[in-house]
């Protein structure tokens, strides 16, 4: 049996008799150690299935099961990093990793604890910032203490729900390295929500497009035989890359073509005559010339002047 299991789960929002579907007949299969991109466009469902998955909400059918156990809410086995970093701001980088640790392995001693938080502040390179508060902090260092206490719960799978999206584009391209390394060195089950394709190819292990609502739902997954480590660089000249871009960018076009609607309509044009700029409406450079009119305030005149 797979770590994760997704089984024909749906999910709207909204009363009964005006629900809005948002996911229609997901299923999904994780192994453990697996690395797995989701990506689709803003606004079809990844941040709903990613609830889903870390029990914030729950299917309107269909079943999800964690380790043969189904998952009915939030636990400590599923670690989900945000793309908003939700840190405490009063909270030192030591302080926020430490509360959730304290509530993880309350059994532990003190230096048990100290020890394993240090660890994790370590692994995202964060030892000399330890004793800032998030408002010295970086976007992409807010971004890592995120990390950093995520992994401090040894959580069973990693949720990462577009966790990049904020960030800069050198900062993002940073990140991603650093999330490579450490899931080569813990070998944590990740489940990552983007929405950029090269992101979710450069990180995974396979990448599945999710289409577009209502009732989104996963496409075909797409294995990734790239090998590890993954050089930046060379990866965008690789044929491999290349194939497998394309692939998930023609699924995901695909449907906004079968979207598109043509429409007709008859408009209603004006009837107004323009102003005529090549005329002059009196004497001098700067004299005012002739309004636009309509043609129904067009009339003749006949005015006698006497000399």
């Amino acid at each position: 049996m797979s770590l994760l299991e997704v089984t024909s789960v749906n999910r709207g929002f909204g009363p009964a008799h005006a629900r809005s579907e948002i996911l229609g007949n997901i299923n999904l299969s994780i192994e453990e150690g697996e690395f797995v991109a989701i990506v689709g466009y803003s606004g079809t469902g990844k941040t709903t299935l990613m609830s889903l998955l870390a029990g914030l909400l729950q299917p309107d059918s269909g079943t999800i099961t964690l380790a043969g156990q189904p998952i009915t809410e939030p636990g400590p086995d599923r670690g989900i990093v945000f793309q908003n970093y939700s840190l405490l701001p009063w909270l030192t980088v030591y302080e926020n990793i430490a509360l959730a640790v304290d509530q993880v392995f309350p059994s532990w001693t003190a230096e048990q604890r100290r020890e394993h938080i240090e660890r994790h502040i370590a692994m995202v390179n964060l030892t000399p910032a330890r004793n800032k508060v998030p408002r010295e902090l970086s976007g992409g260092m807010r971004q890592r203490v995120s990390v950093a206490r995520t992994l401090a719960m040894n959580p069973k799978i990693l949720l990462l729900d577009e966790p990049l999206g904020a960030l800069d584009a050198l900062t993002r391209a940073t990140l991603q390295d650093e999330i490579a390394r450490i899931w080569e060195s813990e070998k944590k089950t990740v489940v990552l929500i983007t929405n950029d394709p090269d992101e979710g190819i450069y990180l995974a292990d396979r990448i599945i497009p999710l289409t577009p609502g209502p009732r989104a739902t996963l496409g075909p997954s797409i294995p990734i035989p790239l090998p590890r480590p993954r050089d930046r660089a060379a990866i965008n000249h690789d044929p491999a890359f290349k194939a497998i871009r394309t692939r998930v960018l023609d699924f995901l076009l695909s449907f906004q073509e079968m979207r598109k609607t043509t429409l007709s309509k008859n408009l209603l044009l004006p009837d107004l005559v323009p102003e005529d700029l090549t005329r002059s409406g009196g004497p001098g450079l700067f004299a005012p010339r002739r309004r636009p009119v309509r043609r129904g305030e067009l009339k003749r005149e006949e005015i006698v002047v006497r000399s």
